[in-house]
C-alpha cells in the first residue's frame, strides 16, 4: 500500500472520516477525533479499504463507490 498519513481532526458530526490522495501517489486519511475510538477505528478501516481498492482513480461515481 502506497504511504498514508492519518490524521485525527474535528469534522462535523456526520463525517465519519475522510481521504484525500496526494500527487506523490500517498493519501491522507483524516478521521473524527470526535468519534469514540471503537467507531474511529472502523472509520480508518473503511478509509483504508478505499485506498486498497483504487477509488481514487475509478470512474464510478460516489454512490457505487460508497456502496461496495
Amino acid at each position: 500500500m502506497s504511504d498514508v498519513i492519518i490524521r485525527l481532526i474535528d469534522l462535523p458530526c456526520r463525517v465519519r472520516g475522510m481521504t484525500t490522495p496526494n500527487d506523490d501517489g500517498s493519501y491522507n486519511v483524516y478521521i473524527n477525533s470526535r468519534l469514540d475510538v471503537v467507531a474511529q477505528r472502523l472509520a480508518l478501516e473503511h478509509e483504508l479499504r478505499h485506498v486498497r481498492r483504487g477509488d481514487f482513480y475509478r470512474a464510478a461515481g460516489i454512490d457505487e463507490i460508497e456502496s461496495v
